[in-house]
């Protein structure tokens, strides 16, 4: 099986995986930057970064890459810094804008005052429909099997064909891919590119803590639950003490409130429990996975990732 071109717009990704944007701060410059050079997108997460932060990332992504390569960044809607975390990526001329967690209608017009694609995660074909009517270059379709905040609990296989039928525009499928028979699986369904997260986590490049590299290689697939997200979706995540406590109604609530999402149940603080994990603290902070993560089995370097999609996808 030859491996299809994935273009955006303007943009031109020689090979069609998108890897996903993972906060807080899993994906950041250095992990965007090495997939952005083995010809794939590169997502650097926004979400729980200040303003200048967000710069400094993108400006240190541009220079790993020597300026060559596609960049984009990820934001949640429901984070009460979103307008202003995709204006900022914006002026820094980012080549994409990817938002999931909520619907935005502010997206498109950033996009088209600065000239940059836009990007939305969806899970319908409604939401699919009105993407492309806004303006949106592409969009991505994540199924069940995404890590992190869901839009849906349908697989990805179910939805994906359907709104692949409805729509004009590119389509990503995001949610269980973690290898390049996935890959190819999803691509002959008709998408177009493939979104991949937990793979990238599980990578050198990676700004996971080593402890969560190591935890993520040590769960088993009954490991795996969802959550309630203080964000108001469920959350899937890797069953440890946090995400216990979460699940029989005792996570700690928050004590001090950054008030960083437009509305929280307050349920627990997300963006310090993610930050915890993020650190390696693998007890007490909240670890988001994909439904597949389980099968990852080795820490790698972006580009023998890279490699081995290719050379799985070529005996197909």
């Amino acid at each position: 099986m030859k491996l299809p071109v994935l273009k955006i717009g303007k943009l031109e990704a020689q090979v069609p995986i998108i890897q996903g944007g993972m906060a807080i701060r899993l994906s950041t410059a250095r992990l965007a930057a090495a997939v952005a050079k083995e010809g794939g997108i590169g997502l650097i997460a926004a979400s729980g970064m200040s303003f200048d932060e967000l710069r400094k990332e993108i400006r240190l992504a541009r220079k790993l890459t020597d300026g060559k390569g596609i960049i984009g960044i990820n934001a949640m809607f429901a984070a009460r810094e979103f307008l202003g975390l995709i204006t900022t990526a914006a002026q820094e001329k980012i080549d994409l804008i990817v938002a999931g967690a909520g619907f935005s209608r502010d997206i498109f017009a950033v996009g088209r005052q600065y000239g940059v694609e836009v990007v939305p995660i969806v899970s319908s074909v409604k939401l699919a429909k009105i993407s492309e009517k806004l303006g949106a270059s592409a969009i991505i379709v994540e199924g069940t099997e995404a890590g992190g905040h869901l839009g849906t609990q349908q697989s990805i296989k179910e939805i994906l064909p359907e709104i692949v039928n409805s729509v004009n525009i590119p389509v990503i499928a995001a949610g269980g891919a973690v290898c390049g028979n996935d890959v190819a699986d999803l691509l002959k369904l008709g998408a177009s590119g493939v979104q991949m997260g937990s793979r990238f986590a599980a990578s050198e490049e990676s700004n996971a803590a080593p402890a969560l590299k190591e935890f993520y290689l040590k769960m088993t697939k009954e490991d795996i639950v969802q959550i309630d997200s203080p964000v108001g979706y469920k959350g899937r995540a890797i069953r440890n003490p946090f995400a216990q406590l979460s699940l029989d109604n005792k996570a700690p609530k928050p004590t001090v409130c950054d008030a960083c999402l437009k509305h929280c149940t307050h349920s627990f603080c997300i963006i310090r429990a993610l930050t915890r994990a993020q650190q390696g603290d693998v007890e007490h902070g909240l670890v988001f996975t994909g439904a597949n993560m389980w099968k990852i089995k080795e820490i790698l370097p972006v580009k023998e990732i890279f490699r081995r999609i290719k050379e799985d996808i070529a005996k197909i």
